[in-house]
């Protein structure tokens, strides 16, 4: 394993706590002596990393540090490509674009060798079925669920019946033919999910709605696993 890599796994480590972990737990995790471990914490302290702690206590890496693009492996740039293509792909316009800027993005700052891999993928997505109506919607549902808005909607069910909904959204599954959000529905007091194709009208609110969207994931989450228990 190179320097550059070696020093990627322990930003990778790091980050995957929130607390301060020990140097013998980060030197066996990345299969390295606490030595070089010290080492290490003090290469990527002195390229701007900001990593609390010390020996003996643990250490802990603050918010906003990035490794420069370069420290990319192979795997994870095809993890990337595939990723990128299946949006492009099956993404609304919006979401397409935006996955075609990252891959050009990221292709203008690799070294000619990674370049190269992220250029010549063999990992590509097979067509699949037509996407059902809807997607239209998607960018405006997409920003009212950043920013924690309330949705009018005119909605049709599988019978045709039309009904009126006041819903706060939390969440969009993309399945292979169709798209569903995931909300809290004012009629009926509960989670309930809507096909977008099956949206007639829509309209954004400039209320908030009164819980957060984490919360609100995380009580359906829990919900569904009861529920298949």
């Amino acid at each position: 394993m190179s320097r550059a890599e070696r020093l990627l796994d322990l930003i990778q480590v790091l980050r995957r706590h929130r607390h301060p972990v020990s140097g013998a737990a980060l030197a066996e995790t990345t299969g390295v002596s606490l030595r070089t471990l010290y080492r290490d914490i003090d290469t990527l302290k002195a390229q701007g990393a900001r990593i609390d702690g010390e020996a003996g206590v643990g250490f802990v890496l603050r918010p906003g540090f990035m490794l420069p693009p370069l420290m990319f492996s192979e795997e994870e740039i095809e993890a990337l490509v595939l990723g990128s293509r299946w949006v492009h792909q099956r993404g609304d316009r919006a979401l397409a674009d935006a996955a075609a800027n990252v891959l050009a993005k990221i292709g203008a700052v690799l070294p000619p060798d990674l370049r190269d891999a992220l250029d010549d993928s063999g990992l590509l997505i097979a067509p699949g079925e037509p996407v059902a109506a809807g997607d239209a919607q998607l960018p405006r549902i997409r920003q009212a669920i950043r920013n924690e808005r309330k949705i009018g909607l005119s909605y049709r069910d599988k019978d045709g019946v039309a009904s009126r909904r006041i819903v706060w959204p939390f969440a969009v599954g993309f399945f292979e033919k169709v798209r569903v959000v995931a909300a809290w529905c004012e009629l009926r007091q509960d989670f309930r999910h809507f096909r977008t194709d099956r949206i007639v009208t829509l309209t954004v609110s400039e209320k908030r709605y009164p819980r957060r969207r984490q919360a609100m994931l995380k009580e359906w989450r829990e919900q569904r696993l009861a529920r298949e228990a």
